[in-house]
Parts: structure tokens; C-alpha cells; sequence
């Protein structure tokens, strides 16, 4: 049986599982199933190991439900209610329920940041290591070492492309009647997306009532059930939740009216033609006027709104990032209150150019013969033409000078007399050999093999691991300067002593390791001299820091 501690919430008899009769038991943390003939589970399921669940169809002549894993498994369990048909639905719509109330508490949520650190890991020997030897280690957190490197991995991949907004969104809510005199919405997350984004007043309604004042399913009830939603009703009461939403839509209506054309090419009230009344051809018409339908009028402005509204939700490029928050002011993302007026709108620079491309033909105007650069201005021609004079005169040797000083170079070199003894003695001469010679003072440094052959393949492993996992830490201590904040002052403090673990915890140790080899020269001089810089300058921002809370 289950265990005390467990809260049994529904028990189903008559369920089968793989033709075998027994019982279905849904407990505060798992489901089970314990055969007719037996005491104990056989078939048990933690809601966090659960999928999904599905149903057969009503067609189906078996009622069933099945349950599908995370791991790619299934379980499906058949409802043999003997009481007929109506009871096994009944017992089977009672399993679906609740499982649709616990699941979602004990769902894996699928992290795409996580899926992503996981696939650098993965696709990155070095960084996998270099993670070892600091996360695992615990010399810095895993914040502070996949700080900035998913946004990086991000933006090398590249921005992915916004999904745009169907202009007949609301079509796919689909209302269907409940059976009780009611209607039932089929509302998705990627409609209510749509919704907030092509109407920014219901997004801030929704902030600023939702869950404080009504909860999602009432909110959602009456944005159904309010004038906003349903336009041909022509009265509303002020305890309606969207009562001012229309009004502001009203007014964002005449303002883009009054806003003027950016394009007179598509300026289609200057195309409108009246052939009856006098004047005909030759009066200006005022194409704002109509003689149509209100009613129809006020439909077609609503049609032309809701495009309008669709096509500033696929802006790509918006003026700010408005965010609304829970008291209803309008701020933009940087917590400043929004009060900047926006841009009007202005004819662009080449309006002109565009018209007189519509209005204008090539073959029909005349050549213009443009320049290819511009004019050459000389205040004096004749330096120009004949070109820059020597300043001083000069001497030019003739070939038969040439020839005379080879002549005298030569006959000196044929009874030139060398005196090598008066430029280095002899017991000099010896000593700089022996010095130089394998074993003397100025070759005990250098040995016929090199160095990388002289370092075995896992010391040079162990050295690169080492120094990639202080660049790294480094990293994060310099670029907390110059510190302009209190985040980056108990940042630059916390890398100081992350640093000062790194060199007792893995630099120290390797440095004794090396000892042991005895090689000529110290293999981890330079990390130490890193660390050197790092002390120098942390302790004079320390210093500065002091006096300046002094």
C-alpha cells in the first residue's frame, strides 16, 4: 500500500492495465495502479516524470488515457466501468482533470539557457574544463562564470527574427458553447501575446489588475464580456473594466488623422472625383468630406485602427521600451517616468527627388554634362609646368671620378697589414670561449634539448588548464575598473578573494609539483607576476578608497 505519509486524492476501481484488472489511486505526488490480486503498486509514476497526458477519441470504442513520460514512455490505463459507457467517461474525465491541476505544479520546465550552457560545455573542450576548475572547485560561483558568456554566445549567433502579429488573431479565439448557456474561449498564450502587443492598453489594464484585484480566468471573462471586446454594442456602464480603453482608441484615431502625409504619393484623398455639380474639373475638391453611412464610416475607422494598431506591433524598430508597471504609470525600461514628447513625424529629405522621379523622364529632359572632379586652381603655372628647382647647387662625380676612387679602394685593400692582436688578447679571447662553451656561466640556461621537450605532455596540460582558469578570473577583476558602483565594489572585493583562493588552492600546490622536477627556470613565474599586478592594484584602490571615506 502507499506509504502514511502520502494524501490520497482519487481512487478509480475497474482500470486496466496491459488486460489486467485493478485499481488507480492519485496521490499528492505520484499516480499508481496496484492489480486486483495484489497489495502493492506495480505501476507507478511521479507527476514530475509525466509528459503529457492523452485521451482516446470519442469515436473510440475503448476508454482510455494515456501518459507519456519524459523519458519516452507510456502508460495507458482502460476504464471498465461495468456500469456502462457515461460511468467510465465520467471516472476517466476525473483522472484527466486533476492530472491537468498537478501537473503543471511538478513540471519540468525546459530552461533554454540551461539547454544552451550545456551545449557549449559540450561543444567546448577548454571551457568545460575551465568549469571544472573553478565552478567545481568552488573558487567562483556559477553566476559569475557565465556572466556575459551566454549573452555573447547569443549575439555571435545572431538576433533571431520576431515572429509578426496576424492581423485576424481574434478570429482564433472560436468561442464554442459550453452547454450551460455559456460560451468557452479557446484563449492561447500565443493569442493573448498578440492581444498585448497590438493593444498596450489592455497589456497595462492587465498589470495593473491582475492577480491584486481580479484573477487571470475573471480578467479574461471580462475583457470577453466588455464593450472593448464587442464593438457593436453601443452603450457600457462605468463599472466596465475597459470602459476608457475605447475612448483612448478614439482619440489615437484623430491623431493620426491630424499627423500629415510623409508621402504625398500615397495621399488618396487627393484622388477623390466628383462628375456631378458644377465645376466639374476645374474645382478643388475637399476629399475629407463624405455623404456615406455613420455607421459604416465608424466601422470602417475601427478596421483601419486595428490594421494600424497590427502594424506598430510589428515595428522592429520602436522608440522606447515602455514597461508597465503594477501602479499603471507609464516608464520606460530604465525606471524613468516617460514624459518625452515623440518625434513628429517629417517629410523625409528625398520627397522631393521621388516626385520629380515620377515626373520626369530621362530620354525627354536635356544632357547634363556633369564634372568628374573638381577645378584645379594654380596661383603659378610655371611651377606647374616645369616643376620644383634646386634650392642650393649641387656637385654631380662623373663616371671617370667613380672609376679612380675604386682604383685607390683597391690598392689599399692589397697592402692593408692586419693586426689581430691588438684588438682582443689571447686569455680574453679563451675565457669568452669557455664561457660560452656547454657548461660555462653563460649557457646554464640553455640545454641542447628545448623546453617544451624537457616538460612532460600532462605538465603542460596541467600548466595551460592553470592559466586559463586565472585569465579568466582575471577577467572579471579588471573589468570591475574604474569602479563606479556599489555592485562593482563588492564584486572587485569578492574576485580579490577568489583570487587569493586560486593561488593557495591550485597555483601553490602546482608550483610545490614543479619543485619536485627541478627544472632550471619557474614555469609559473609569470602567472605569479599576474597575481602580483592584481595585489598592487587593489590595494591602492583600497587606499584611495579609504580616503575617500575619511
Amino acid at each position: 500500500m502507499s506509504h502514511s505519509s502520502e494524501d490520497v486524492l482519487l481512487i478509480v476501481n475497474k482500470v486496466k492495465n496491459k488486460k489486467c484488472e485493478g485499481s488507480l489511486y492519485m496521490m499528492s505526488q505520484r499516480m499508481a495502479w496496484m492489480p486486483a490480486t495484489k497489495d502493492t503498486f506495480t505501476v507507478s509514476h511521479n507527476y514530475a516524470d509525466i509528459k503529457v497526458q492523452k485521451i482516446s477519441p470519442d469515436t473510440k470504442d475503448k476508454i482510455q488515457l494515456q501518459v507519456v513520460l519524459h523519458d519516452g514512455g507510456a502508460n495507458t490505463f482502460h476504464f471498465t466501468n461495468p456500469a456502462g459507457r457515461p460511468s467510465q467517461l465520467t471516472d476517466r474525465e476525473g483522472v484527466k482533470e486533476l492530472l491537468q491541476q498537478l501537473l503543471p505544479k511538478f513540471r519540468r520546465k525546459v530552461n533554454s539557457e540551461l539547454e544552451q550552457k550545456n551545449r557549449m560545455l559540450q561543444e567546448d573542450p577548454e571551457l568545460f574544463q575551465l568549469y571544472k576548475d573553478l565552478v567545481v572547485s568552488r573558487v567562483i560561483t556559477t553566476e559569475e562564470f557565465w556572466a556575459n558568456r551566454t549573452k555573447k554566445h547569443s549575439s555571435a549567433l545572431g538576433t533571431q527574427q520576431e515572429v509578426g502579429v496576424s492581423a485576424a488573431f481574434l478570429s482564433e479565439v472560436k468561442p464554442q458553447s459550453d452547454g450551460c448557456n455559456g460560451l468557452k474561449y479557446n484563449l492561447t498564450k500565443d493569442i493573448i501575446e498578440s492581444i498585448f502587443r497590438t493593444y498596450p492598453i489592455v497589456k497595462q489594464k492587465h498589470a495593473e489588475n491582475v492577480p491584486d484585484k481580479v484573477s487571470e480566468h475573471e480578467f479574461w471573462t471580462k475583457f470577453f464580456q466588455s464593450h472593448y471586446f464587442h464593438r457593436d454594442r453601443v452603450s457600457f456602464t462605468s463599472k466596465d473594466l475597459f470602459a476608457d480603453c475605447a475612448k483612448r482608441d478614439e482619440k489615437e484615431m484623430l491623431e493620426e488623422l491630424k499627423k500629415p502625409l510623409t508621402d504625398p504619393m500615397m495621399d488618396l484623398t487627393s484622388i477623390s472625383d466628383i462628375t456631378i455639380g458644377d465645376g466639374y474639373g476645374s474645382a478643388i475638391l475637399d476629399g475629407t468630406t463624405s455623404s456615406g453611412n455613420p455607421s459604416n464610416i465608424s466601422l470602417l475607422r475601427r478596421f483601419n485602427q486595428h490594421s494600424g494598431m497590427v502594424l506598430k506591433a510589428c515595428d522592429k524598430h520602436p522608440l522606447a521600451t515602455d514597461v508597465f508597471p503594477s501602479n499603471g504609470q507609464l516608464v520606460e525600461s530604465n525606471g524613468q517616468q516617460n514624459n518625452t514628447p515623440l518625434p513628429e513625424d517629417k517629410p523625409p529629405p528625398n520627397k522631393k527627388a521621388k516626385i520629380r522621379e515620377k515626373l520626369k523622364y530621362e530620354d525627354l529632359g536635356d544632357e547634363v554634362v556633369g564634372r568628374t572632379g573638381p577645378l584645379l586652381r594654380l596661383s603659378h603655372m610655371d611651377r606647374y609646368l616645369h616643376g620644383p628647382t634646386p634650392a642650393l647647387p649641387t656637385q654631380y662625380n662623373t663616371s671617370e671620378d667613380v672609376l679612380h676612387a675604386c682604383q685607390a679602394l683597391t690598392s689599399e685593400v692589397l697592402v692593408w697589414d692586419p693586426r689581430l692582436s691588438q684588438v682582443l688578447p689571447s686569455q680574453s679571447a679563451v675565457s669568452v670561449l669557455w664561457e660560452l662553451s656547454p657548461g660555462g656561466a653563460l649557457m646554464q640556461a640553455h640545454t641542447q634539448q628545448q623546453l617544451h621537450q624537457l616538460v612532460p605532455d600532462e605538465v603542460q596540460n596541467e600548466l595551460r588548464h592553470h592559466y586559463s582558469a586565472l585569465c579568466e578570473l582575471l577577467r572579471h577583476f579588471w573589468s570591475c575598473f574604474p569602479v563606479t558602483s556599489k555592485f562593482l565594489e563588492e564584486k572587485v572585493v569578492r574576485m580579490k578573494v577568489n583570487l587569493e583562493r586560486f593561488q593557495a588552492v591550485k597555483l601553490n600546490p602546482l608550483k610545490d609539483k614543479l619543485q619536485s622536477y627541478h627544472y632550471n627556470m619557474n614555469l609559473v613565474g609569470h602567472m605569479e607576476d599576474l597575481l602580483a599586478a592584481v595585489n598592487n592594484k587593489f590595494s591602492s584602490w583600497q587606499s584611495k578608497h579609504m580616503q575617500k571615506r575619511s
